[in-house]
């Protein structure tokens, strides 16, 4: 695998994840690719910091040393990583632009699924704003101040507005053409429509920090 480097120096650097790609390795079989075991064979060391959902793409960011995986670690914890997504969800929110304050916990029986849990759920916090909206669909940009796992896609799912092909809280069905053009036509070559989108509708576009020399960081 070639991976897409966005940002690199001394201490970090900032790679794109494929979206069906894992960013770590799976813990029953190691041997799935993983945006860490393809570091690994470049740098021989490398330190996970964060991860990023096996279906959404985007940044991710890895430390090349335990002083600066310690560091960023920390700024993390401390809330002090800008981490901006951009998801395109089925309708369009009430609100053009809001925070979404509810507490995620894991499913007590479906292996892998989040719910919304007041009581037993962690503090998750989610702001997004509404880019543009076309069709059935809407762009939205989204800013987590926490890092949940499954956060954006159950917080717009509670909203009533899932993320597109997503197959866990929403719609898995594919985006065609016809989805959003009024009036669209098959070309008569065509036996039928390929989809334009048949993927989850969710992508890490930036991630940025200041680094230990002060310095901001950043990739997308």
């Amino acid at each position: 695998m070639k991976l897409k480097i966005l940002f690199e120096d001394e201490n970090y650097i900032i790679v794109h994840k494929p979206s069906g790609i894992l960013s770590i390795p799976d813990r029953h079989n190691e041997q799935l690719l993983s945006i860490r075991n393809e570091l690994i064979k470049i740098f021989k060391q490398i330190f996970v910091v964060h991860r990023i959902d096996r279906d959404t793409s985007g940044c991710i960011c890895f430390a090349k040393n335990e002083k600066s995986h310690q560091y960023l670690s920390t700024l993390f914890t401390t809330r002090q990583v800008e981490k901006i997504y951009l998801g395109i969800i089925h309708g369009c929110f009430e609100k053009e632009e809001g925070i979404i304050d509810k507490a995620i916990a894991e499913h007590p029986y479906i292996k892998g699924k989040m719910i919304i849990n007041a009581k037993a759920g962690k503090s998750s916090i989610t702001e997004y704003r509404v880019l543009e909206s076309f069709g059935k669909f809407s762009l939205v940009e989204y800013k987590i101040q926490t890092g949940r796992t499954h956060q954006i896609r159950i917080h717009s799912a509670d909203l009533g507005n899932p993320i597109v092909c997503d197959a866990v809280y929403g719609i898995p069905d594919p985006v065609f053409i016809s989805s959003i053009k009024k009036n669209y036509k098959l070309s008569k070559s065509a036996l039928e429509e390929t989809p334009i989108l048949n993927r989850l509708a969710l992508h890490a576009h930036q991630i940025s920090f200041i680094d230990e020399s002060r310095k901001k960081n950043s990739g997308c």
